[in-house]
């Protein structure tokens, strides 16, 4: 038993087995105990480790276009807050963290690669300064026609995530961190919120502010799921009010998934009622099969108000609970990948809904991910890489930052702006996330 133990962790038959069981004291050799401590240690695999060699190639190239294309509109964000939208470009360097650039990577490489969207200036002073090109300035303009446009179905969504949680009230930090995945505004914060006081309004309690409901809508208190069964005539009418439901979910298997083995295990999931995500679950046990069901069904809403079909996990797991979910999500998600994906690309985990995507593609794009679409194409990145070999590094992010290109820069004649040393710090509260570690542990077995 200890030689095999010994071969499956990498030690070869050049081990002299006669004398690699006992010391002449009769205890036993270091080796073994490194052996027995290293097994003991790693008996809880991590879950990068457990998915590792069952990616989606598709969807990971859709993650991969997700990661430029989210650098890229958090610089745009940082410069449109700024009084004429342009930033010396060593102050650029401050939100690094934010604009989730490797340590390798300069902040100038990446804004060079795309000089359709960002210009370089010199100023008489020799400060290189930053701002938009005319055709960014266009594409900002439609993001504001966009958004404006999508706003009142935002109202629903938002109105929606509180009629789902149990205090029918949300942290507004919580809500915001689904700013960009759900197209809300960017005065979210500001004025948005108090924009509709009949369907929702801040309350401060403990001195944070929450969102409140104000007034229940039966009419939307009707999942996407449901919607779906009743236009495609599976059902025939909708219930009068949340309750029990017997919809299955619509379910895209990865290759590597063998179907054949677990098939009595996923149609015995799919015929299991479960409770409504508008519905009271203060009665649920925890840990039974009704909780994790109506677990998944509150993921497949929140993921189906996404614009973009798929979020980042660490925003799910804060609201456990809020939305009384179990708070090994990760297990959960993983364990039906017909219905979920789970990428780990980089710092940050995502998660995407099988059903709403072909390949790479998303099926249903709505005009602000086709806005986005525009911005990517805009960007150093043209596809030149057809494969992606490995996901421990990020080959689009590599294509599109390359330090030996042209670095000439256009000088022009700009006035030094003597309060650029006075610029605050912009903290992109939308796009927080967690340590990689924070995540492992979170997730952990």
């Amino acid at each position: 038993m200890l030689r095999r133990g010994l071969l499956s962790l990498g030690y070869g038959s050049n081990i002299s087995w006669s004398s690699a069981y006992l010391n002449r004291d009769g205890s036993y050799p270091n080796l073994v105990y490194t052996v027995f401590q290293k097994r003991w240690m790693t008996r809880h695999r991590r879950v990068q480790d457990r998915s590792k060699k069952k990616r989606v190639h598709d969807l990971e190239i859709a993650t991969e276009c997700w990661k430029v294309v989210s650098k890229i509109l958090t610089i745009m964000e940082v410069l449109r807050k700024e009084p004429e939208q342009v930033i010396p470009l060593k102050l650029l360097e401050r939100y690094r963290q934010h604009i989730n650039l490797s340590k390798q990577h300069k902040v100038e490489d990446f804004i060079r690669k795309s000089p359709k969207l960002f210009e370089l200036y010199r100023d008489t002073k020799g400060v290189v300064w930053c701002g938009f090109t005319e055709k960014a300035e266009d594409l900002l303009e439609q993001e504001a026609r966009l958004l404006e446009d999508h706003s009142q179905k935002n109202v629903e969504y938002v109105t929606r995530l509180l009629m789902m949680s149990v205090d029918k009230r949300l942290h507004v930090n919580k809500i915001a961190n689904f700013r960009r995945d759900m197209g809300l505004p960017y005065d979210f914060r500001q004025t948005w919120i108090h924009m509709f006081p009949e369907h929702f309004k801040v309350v401060r309690v403990d001195d944070d502010e929450y969102l409140q409901l104000m007034s229940w809508n039966p009419s939307w208190a009707v999942t996407e799921l449901e919607k779906k069964a009743m236009a495609a005539g599976v059902i025939a009418e909708l219930q009068p009010e949340p309750g029990v439901l017997s919809l299955p979910f619509p379910l895209k298997f990865p290759r590597y998934y063998k179907v054949f083995r677990y098939g009595e295990q996923i149609e015995h999931f799919q015929k299991r009622n479960y409770l409504s995500p508008y519905a009271d679950a203060t009665g649920l046990m925890p840990g039974s099969q009704e909780f994790d069901k109506r677990a998944v069904a509150i993921m497949h809403e929140i993921l189906s108000f996404t614009i973009e079909k798929r979020l980042v996990t660490d925003h799910l797991t804060h609201f456990r609970r809020e939305f009384v979910m179990p708070q090994k999500l990760m297990r959960l998600l993983l364990k039906h990948c017909g219905i979920f994906y789970v990428s780990e690309k980089g710092k940050r985990f995502s998660v995407f809904l099988t059903e709403a995507y072909d390949c790479s593609e998303l099926i249903d794009k709505c005009s602000i991910v086709q806005w986005k679409e525009k911005v990517l194409k805009l960007t150093g990145y043209r596809g030149r890489r057809k494969k992606i070999k490995t996901y421990e590094s990020s080959d689009f992010e590599n294509d599109l930052i390359d330090r030996n290109h042209d670095k000439e820069i256009a000088f022009v004649e700009v006035e030094h702006d003597e309060s650029v040393d006075a610029i605050d710090d912009i903290f992109i509260t939308d796009e927080s996330e967690m340590d990689i570690r924070e995540v492992y542990d979170a997730y952990e077995d």
